[in-house]
């Protein structure tokens, strides 16, 4: 029995996604709810197999959650089903370590393998957001490929921000920030904050 955990913050897509799951006799709905803050709680004590996770929603983000996640019950497979496809998401979801990426247009089937593939430990791909990761991986090299939030983080140090504040600011660790801002220092060819702020200012990327 593959238990699953749905966490969307639109209860009409929550309803249909737990009416879906009630079908199969192999898939169990151990939960649902609409923040990643409660995902978390319902993660421990429901302890699923398998996650559906929305991107966009209120306080804690799918993305963030995502990645508590993998820390906290690192057997729990997350698939992302959302509406985004662009690549910047797609790209953190994963690197969040989500394990699967589908679309809210898929069809109910397509949603029930994904679930099952994810438990079989396979990563199901909807096959608009492999086409973006595929533009990702063959872009030049001399455009360095940072995800939304690593963007995100770069603004902010452009803006002469302490890791401590980018961290509260964004509901992250501090711990987490510095994470990310070593994959960025390596993705733009940087060794310090100041050259990574010099950096994102001569190409436009401030915080707003």
């Amino acid at each position: 029995m593959i238990r699953v955990l749905v966490v969307d913050d639109h209860a009409v897509v929550r309803g249909g996604l737990e009416e879906l799951l009630r079908g199969p006799e192999d898939i169990e709905l151990v939960g649902s709810c609409a923040d990643g803050q409660k995902a978390l709680e319902l993660l421990l004590s429901r302890r699923p197999d398998v996650v559906l996770m929305d991107l966009q929603m209120p306080g804690l983000d799918g993305t963030e959650a995502t990645a508590r996640m993998r820390e906290l019950l690192p057997g729990a497979q997350v698939v992302v089903l959302t509406s985004f496809s662009d690549r910047e998401r797609i790209l953190s979801a994963l690197e969040a370590g989500a394990v699967g990426y589908l679309l809210k247009d898929a069809d109910p089937d397509e949603v029930l393998a994904g679930i099952r593939a994810a438990s079989r430990g396979e990563s199901p791909i909807a096959p608009k957001a492999a086409r973006a990761l595929l533009d990702a991986h063959l872009g030049r090299p001399d455009e360095p490929q940072l995800s939304a939030r690593e963007r995100e983080i770069l603004a902010l140090v452009a803006a002469g921000l302490p890791n401590k504040v980018i961290g509260q600011r964004l509901g992250i660790a501090e711990k987490t920030v510095k994470v990310h801002l070593t994959t960025v220092y390596r993705a733009i060819g940087v060794h310090d904050r100041v050259q990574a702020a010099l950096w994102a200012r001569e190409r436009g990327l401030t915080s707003s």
